[in-house]
């Protein structure tokens, strides 16, 4: 099971166009997860490769 970073119901009230509201898949968040760890692994690589203790909106 993938620890959740990312919160269902603010996903949901993003998932909405000008017309209708779009449905979330039960597994969307578990993937939208992984993929905001792979974000935050890279960017705090890229602050060490700097010199920096800092991760900065820069190192997205």
């Amino acid at each position: 099971m993938v620890k959740t970073l990312i919160v269902a119901s603010r996903v949901k009230e993003l998932a909405k166009t000008e017309s209708r509201q779009l449905n979330v898949a039960a597994d969307f968040s578990d993937e939208l997860t992984k993929k905001v760890e792979q974000l935050i692994a890279d960017a705090c690589k890229r602050a060490v490769q700097n010199g920096r203790t800092t991760v900065m909106p820069k190192d997205l």
